[in-house]
């Protein structure tokens, strides 16, 4: 999996919160003015190449649908994070959230809770 750059994430990130869609079902979910059709064809052209999506021809309108699920590229992404900045550690990244008070003993609890029974 590749990863994305920040404008096709944030399509990517609509195009999982509408399903199928076609760019002008993009445009309208992003801010205003919304960027240019070309430019949203462009991106979804290239989210095509990278295999996150696919897409049906209904003569020249392309209704576009994802192929990677929001979870699997946070997956990958929170991998590539945690090799990136903590040397692939997740205890350094939770002990570090947990030192910068971006998590609270409640949320370790229930994360020790969640690990808990995945090991079951």
């Amino acid at each position: 999996m590749k990863k994305l750059t920040k404008v096709e994430e944030q399509v990517m990130h609509i195009i999982w919160s509408l399903g199928r869609c076609t760019v002008r079902d993009i445009r309208d979910e992003m801010g205003d003015p919304p960027p240019p059709h070309s430019t949203i064809s462009s991106v979804a052209r290239i989210l095509e190449d990278k295999g996150f999506l696919d897409h049906k021809a209904y003569g020249r309108t392309y209704e576009y649908f994802p192929i990677i699920t929001k979870a699997e590229y946070s997956k990958f992404t929170l991998k590539n994070f945690a090799k990136d900045y903590f040397e692939g550690s997740y205890k350094r990244l939770v002990s570090f959230l947990a030192k910068e008070e971006k998590i609270d003993s409640d949320e370790l609890s229930e994360i020790i809770n969640l690990l808990d029974k995945t090991e079951d």
